[in-house]
């Protein structure tokens, strides 16, 4: 069976997101060699796999041969769930039309990465809920529990840690709900980190934009930016960190969830579809609307040393072997 993996996301902005992590250890686990899809001969192939996809921009063929199988990931429809803030533009609405003509037609199977996603594909899409599968997403091994005192004052000094903080590692677009995640460590009088590319370069971002116009008048002065780090450095702010918070309103998956619980840190995340589903027990969940409630769930998980032991169970029972495994079985079912 000859399978066309698109490296798409391998490249430019994706490639520091969980859609990177997500190809790179696909093609890791299978051993398969990834295809830049949009110049290549998809007919040579049994599989293809489209990695990539966005409601508003057309990224699959119109045509494909009788003989190759079409997979497609869709790993959240957020834009469609918030269209005030992620508005498509006539052209967009365009290409939504044309793409859910193309995904009935064409895809022979939809990889998504949470049951909470798979509702929104098929209420969004109107496809057989058949058609589309669950992988779930793991933390790489490299989000592990490590010694700190090798290096925490090097890391500390380098990203100016205080000695307790609460982490965010992510984007700020508006389902991220950082204005939520800023009042509650101000209010739990808890430092408050967030590593991220984006957050970095707040002060030259149009905040007039509707992705970003929750962010008008927020106070960053008190918020600790690194900016992207490396995954070497990553896992050892992780590791420095004394709690980590998912604010988020809403998320297609959540994968910081699972890093942070690798490493043991208690967790405290929004009570959300998706967020539930892969915290199960093992973290503590607060209403995103309510900033006073993310504080007091903050003050309880702090030092709970059950939470963190299920959060270490948690984050184990989900691999990328498994997800790779699972993925396979799709390519083969549907070859």
């Amino acid at each position: 069976m000859k399978i066309a993996i698109d490296v798409g996301p391998l490249k430019g902005g994706d490639s520091v997101r969980g859609v990177g992590v997500y190809v790179r250890e696909l093609l890791k686990v299978l051993d398969i060699e990834g295809v830049d899809i949009k110049n290549s001969d998809l007919g040579k192939y049994d599989v293809v796999h489209f990695t990539r996809f966005n409601p508003f921009f057309v990224s699959i063929p119109l045509r494909k041969q009788k003989h190759v199988k079409f997979v497609l990931t869709i790993y959240d429809l957020i834009p469609l769930i918030y269209p005030e803030h992620y508005p498509s533009g006539v052209k967009g609405w365009i290409n939504w039309q044309i793409n859910k003509f193309i995904i009935k037609k064409n895809i022979d199977a939809i990889i998504t990465i949470s049951e909470t996603s798979k509702k929104d594909i098929c209420r969004f899409i109107g496809v057989n809920p058949d058609k589309v599968h669950v992988t779930y997403l793991a933390p790489r091994q490299v989000f592990s529990k490590l010694d700190t005192s090798n290096f925490k004052s090097e890391i500390a000094k380098r990203y100016h840690l205080p000695e307790r903080f609460a982490l965010y590692v992510g984007d700020i677009n508006y389902n991220k709900n950082i204005p939520v995640l800023i009042e509650s460590c101000k209010i739990a009088k808890i430092p408050l980190v967030i590593v991220g590319k984006q957050v970095k370069e707040i002060k030259n971002m149009d905040l007039n934009h509707p992705e970003l116009t929750h962010l008008k008048g927020l106070n960053w002065d008190e918020v600790i930016r690194p900016g992207f780090v490396t995954d070497e450095d990553l896992v050892k702010i992780y590791n420095l960190a004394t709690i980590y918070i998912q604010p988020s309103l809403y998320e297609g998956f959540g994968l910081p969830v699972l890093e942070a619980q690798a490493v043991g840190l208690p967790v405290v995340a929004s009570k959300t579809q998706a967020l539930m589903e892969i915290g199960e027990n093992a973290a503590l969940f607060a209403d995103p609307n309510n900033a006073k409630d993310f504080a007091d769930k903050i003050k309880e998980a702090i030092g709970n040393h059950e939470l963190i032991e299920k959060g270490i169970v948690n984050a184990k029972k989900y691999s990328w072997k498994k997800t790779a495994s699972e993925t396979f079985k799709i390519y083969e079912q549907h070859e």
